[in-house]
């Protein structure tokens, strides 16, 4: 008996979904087996977080405000950036798990195997963001102990911040992988993914873009992390973001497809 087009694709949709799954499944046990690299890169943005806030928080607040010190401002102020710092800090540990399955063989085994073919990195890719979202919520429970609070914030700003990050956790998740995979091993994707935890520091994450530099503006500026920060920053405080939310979402959207039409075509490309 033969299977009519009409038929076999929802079949297919469904094997597909059941791989990912599994994909899935396998990497979220690979990060609950072997914590130390997660906890590792979780601990270095509540690192930033508790000694810009204890050591130079006074004297920040200050200069941001231009009046008395006032760590608690300070708090508000840096908070968001560290979220979106801690998300580049877990997607490090993506980039190093792709290539450990690369250099391990994993990967070249499961293109042997009767398995949707991009489920593989699939898996990676929504384990990674789940990680994310994980990481900034341990976090943002770190900023709240110290003093961070929310006001002004409606239900709809939080919602759309909730969705900004996992947008912004998606879109560096597929740079990761692509870079996981062009990696001969996993500390040259771990060296290779740097910026990815770097690059918020050239941003308004710690202070204000008038207080840099001439020189320096235009690349703080003008890049993926600034205008997402700002977001962030306006929706949990309740203030204006202008038009840094469509900036922030062009650049996701922008990257989410660079990185997947990346790790697509390197993943496709049999080792020889």
């Amino acid at each position: 008996m033969t299977t009519s087009p009409a038929t076999a694709r929802p079949a297919r949709i469904s094997l597909a979904v059941r791989d990912c799954s599994t994909m899935l499944r396998r990497n979220l046990l690979h990060a609950r087996r072997y914590p130390s690299l997660t906890l590792n890169l979780l601990l270095t943005p509540i690192m930033l977080l508790l000694l810009f806030v204890y050591i130079f928080g006074d004297t920040m607040s200050a200069g941001i405000g231009g009046g008395a010190p006032d760590r608690a401002r300070y708090v508000a102020y840096i908070v968001p950036g560290l979220l979106l710092m801690t998300i580049g800090s877990t997607t490090i540990g993506t980039a190093v798990s792709v290539s450990t399955d690369m250099a391990e063989g994993i990967i070249a085994r499961f293109r042997t195997m009767a398995i949707h073919r991009g489920s593989v990195i699939v898996g990676h890719v929504i384990g990674s963001v789940l990680q994310s979202v994980v990481s900034v919520v341990l976090v943002g429970a770190v900023a709240v102990a110290i003093g961070f609070r929310s006001t002004g914030a409606t239900a709809l700003e939080w919602l759309a911040a909730f969705g900004l990050l996992v947008l912004f956790a998606t879109a560096l998740t597929w740079i990761a992988v692509g870079m996981g995979l062009v990696s001969p091993n996993a500390e040259a994707a771990s060296n290779n993914a740097m910026p990815l935890i770097l690059l918020p520091l050239l941003s308004s994450a710690f202070v204000p873009l008038h207080a840099l530099p001439g020189w320096f503006r235009p690349i703080a500026e003008y890049q993926p992390f600034t205008p997402a920060i700002e977001t962030l920053r306006g929706l949990l405080l309740g203030t204006g973001i202008g038009s840094n939310g469509w900036l922030a979402v062009a650049w996701c959207l922008g990257l989410t497809a660079l990185g997947h039409a990346w790790s697509t075509s390197k993943f496709k490309k049999d080792p020889k």
